[in-house]
C-alpha cells in the first residue's frame, strides 16, 4: 500500500435503474449528463457489483454494508439497530429498534381527503401510501408530531426518539422482534393490505400505529400544513426492526481510519459502528436540496486527517421512491456536478489517492422502490491512469465491461488493496 495514499467513495443512493421508453430506452443513468463519473470510468475500472446477496431484504442498509466491505449475511440483524447507533441511542442486549417513519395515508373512498386518517376508524388495511415521506415535513415539524406521540404513547418501555424529516426512532425495551411488516416505500400508492403488519409484535404495532392517527389528527402541526397547502402527517409506520449487531471496527478490518458524510440516520449509524469519524455538514437534508458542494468540500477536508472517507448523497434514492423521472435525472447530475466534479479536482491536486464512484442498489422508477440486480461501479487509481475502460457510466457499458464482483462485500478489499487493477 502507498504510504499516504487517501481512498474515498461517492455513493449516489439508487441512482441505478431500469430501461425507460420515455428515455428511448434508455436509463436515468445513460440519460443525464455525467460527465465527471464518464471520466472516472473512462479513465479507471469499471463493472457491476451485486450488493445485495440472493434472498436478504432489498434495502439500503444491506446493500450500505456490502459496499462498505462487510459481508451482511453475516452481520445484519436489521436496519433500525444501526440507525439508533446513528443517532446515539443505546440499545442493550434484548432492545429492539424499530424505524418509525412518518406516513401520509389516504382512505379508501378519499372523502376525508389524503391524509385524513378519522379518529373513529384509526388505520385499516383498505387504505393507501400516499407518501412514505409525510409530505416531507421540516425537522421543527417532525420533532413536535414525535415529541406529542411520545407523551402519549411512551412509557412502559416504549421510546421514540426524534431524527430528521419523517425518519424517526421507536425503541421497545425487551421488546418483541417478531414482525413481518413491508416497508413503507413498497407500498406507495399501494393499500397498504399489501404490507401490513403480522407476527407476534403485531399487536402492539398497530395500537401504536392507531394512537399515533388520533395524535396527529387536529396536531397544530398538521393544521399548519394544511393551511400551507401542505400534505399532512397522518401517522407513523413502523418497520425494519432488530436488535444490536455486532461488527468489527473498520480500521481493525482493513487497517484505515475512516469518516462517514451523510445526512441519513441509517449511514450515521453504519459509519459508527464501524468505528467512523461522523462529519456533520450544516444544509445536508438527505433530499434535492442538500448541500452538494458542503459535502464535497467536507470530504476534502476529512481526508487531511483521515485514511478514507465515505460520502453518501440521498436525493437520488428519494427520486426514485416518488416516481420522478425529472427528479432523478436532476439528482444524478448534480451529484456529478456538485459532488463528483469538485472532489475529484480536489484529489488529482493533492498526493495518491483511490476514487469509487457508484450506488448502493437499483432504485427504478417503474417500481418506485429497491431492486436486487447489480449496479455500476467506476473506480480510479491516481497511480494507473492508463488502465481505462474507455466507456461511460452506466449501466449498460458496466455489464459489458465483462467485470462482475458477484460477492459485492469483497469489492471494498479490492479497492484498498488494489487487487481490482489487476483483475
Amino acid at each position: 500500500m502507498t504510504p499516504n495514499r487517501k481512498h474515498i467513495i461517492l455513493l449516489g443512493d439508487g441512482m441505478s435503474d431500469r430501461p425507460i421508453p420515455e428515455l428511448n430506452d434508455r436509463t436515468p443513468l445513460e440519460a443525464s449528463s455525467t460527465p465527471n463519473m464518464d471520466r472516472v470510468a473512462s479513465e479507471g475500472i469499471l463493472g457491476l457489483s451485486r450488493t445485495i446477496p440472493e434472498g436478504m431484504a432489498l434495502g439500503s442498509d444491506v446493500a450500505n454494508l456490502s459496499v462498505l466491505g462487510y459481508d451482511p449475511q453475516e452481520v445484519y440483524t436489521g436496519r433500525s439497530p444501526i440507525e439508533a447507533a446513528g443517532m446515539g441511542v443505546h440499545l442493550g442486549p434484548e432492545d429492539v429498534a424499530y424505524r418509525c417513519n412518518l406516513v401520509t395515508l389516504a382512505p379508501p373512498d378519499n372523502e376525508a381527503g389524503a391524509g385524513q386518517v378519522t379518529v373513529d376508524t384509526g388505520i385499516t388495511p383498505e387504505m393507501t401510501m400516499s407518501d412514505f415521506a409525510g409530505g416531507h415535513p421540516s425537522d421543527e415539524e417532525a420533532r413536535s408530531l414525535i415529541q406529542s406521540l411520545d407523551e402519549e404513547a411512551g412509557g412502559e418501555g416504549i421510546e421514540f426518539h426524534p431524527g430528521v424529516s419523517y425518519r424517526h426512532l421507536m425503541v421497545w425495551r425487551g421488546g418483541m422482534d417478531d414482525l413481518d411488516v413491508a416497508p413503507p416505500h413498497d407500498l406507495t400508492d399501494q393499500q397498504i393490505s399489501e404490507g401490513w403488519p403480522r407476527g407476534q409484535a403485531a399487536e402492539r404495532v398497530l395500537e401504536i400505529m392507531n394512537l399515533s392517527a388520533k395524535v396527529f389528527a387536529g396536531h397544530p402541526v398538521n393544521k399548519a400544513r394544511e393551511t400551507a397547502g401542505k400534505m399532512p402527517v397522518s401517522s407513523v409506520w413502523l418497520w425494519g426492526q432488530g436488535k444490536r449487531p455486532s461488527i468489527s471496527l473498520f480500521l481493525e478490518k482493513y487497517g484505515l481510519k475512516g469518516a462517514m458524510i451523510t445526512a441519513v440516520d441509517l449511514l450515521r449509524g453504519l459509519g459508527a459502528s464501524l468505528g467512523f469519524e461522523i462529519v456533520d455538514v450544516p444544509g445536508a437534508t438527505g433530499y434535492l436540496d442538500t448541500n452538494y458542494e458542503g459535502k464535497a468540500a467536507a470530504a476534502l477536508e476529512a481526508l487531511t486527517r483521515v485514511d478514507l472517507v465515505y460520502l453518501h448523497v440521498e436525493a437520488p434514492d428519494e427520486a426514485g421512491h416518488g416516481g420522478s423521472l425529472e427528479n432523478k435525472i436532476r439528482a444524478i447530475e448534480d451529484f456529478d456536478a456538485r459532488v463528483v466534479g469538485p472532489v475529484l479536482e480536489g484529489m488529482h491536486s493533492g498526493g495518491p489517492f483511490r476514487l469509487l464512484v457508484m450506488p448502493d442498489h437499483a432504485t427504478p422508477l417503474e417500481i418506485k422502490t429497491h431492486s436486487g440486480e447489480p449496479v455500476p461501479f467506476a473506480a480510479l487509481d491516481s497511480e494507473h491512469m492508463n488502465a481505462g475502460s474507455g466507456g461511460t457510466y452506466c449501466e449498460e457499458t458496466a455489464r459489458s465491461s465483462g467485470l462482475l464482483i458477484e460477492k459485492g462485500h469483497e469489492l471494498m478489499g479490492m479497492f484498498i488493496d488494489g487487487t481490482l487493477w489487476k483483475t
